[in-house]
């Protein structure tokens, strides 16, 4: 917590208090059901929750916009950045119930009441309801394109138009050389946010619907 306290020093009592809770909550929940490698449970501020709020340094989404998590996992990166984010809705979905039972049992623990979290792909949703798609390391950028592209809204609110905001490992140049021509993307390494060695070959990858 407390590198998050200082790359975050604005954070209200209770988004304190709420980031807090969220560590016991995952290594309570982590014994039960697998959602965070178990090996990697000793770091989970810096490789799994920082790592999700790194998107905040990026876009300060406004309030009242929709914000659809793709691929979630236990809750990553959306329950941090709802927290963070209180006035913004956030879908959280996954293919796999049991993460989702996992995530509810968060959310509800540290009553947040802006987050919704369904088993579902995103190739079952229907309408353009969303600013933005946030995701952790789910799918390479051109088939994320190709699976969400008919989930965003029309109606622009930010600076940064709708689309995409992946969070990657590693090298993405082989990822963007599948995306077509005419697609419009920025690349932000981790590295120039946080000074950790962790974040050194991580990126924010943002996708232009």
């Amino acid at each position: 917590m407390d590198r998050i306290r200082y790359y975050f020093p604005d954070l209200t009592q209770q988004q304190d208090q709420q980031l807090e809770q969220l560590g016991a909550l995952y290594r309570e929940w982590n014994q039960k059901i697998n959602v965070v490698s178990r090996k990697d449970i000793d770091h989970l501020y810096l490789h799994h929750i920082l790592h999700s709020m790194a998107i905040a340094k990026v876009i300060t989404f406004k309030d009242d916009s929709k914000v659809l998590d793709l691929g979630t996992g236990g809750g990553l990166p959306g329950i941090p950045l709802a927290i963070l984010f209180p006035a913004v809705d956030f879908v959280l979905i996954d293919g796999i119930k049991k993460k989702i039972k996992v995530v509810n049992e968060i959310v509800n623990s540290l009553g947040l009441t802006n987050v919704e979290a369904l088993q579902q792909r995103s190739e079952e949703r229907k309408g353009r309801a969303f600013d933005f798609i946030v995701t952790r390391a789910v799918a390479k950028i051109e088939k994320l394109r190709l699976s969400s592209i008919h989930l965003f809204k029309e109606e622009q609110r930010h600076g940064l138009p709708n689309g995409i905001i992946a969070l990657k490992g590693g090298n993405v140049k082989e990822e963007i050389k599948a995306l077509p021509k005419s697609a419009y993307l920025e690349v932000y390494p981790i590295k120039e946010l946080f000074e950790e060695s962790f974040f050194e070959e991580k990126s924010i990858v943002y996708l232009q619907y």
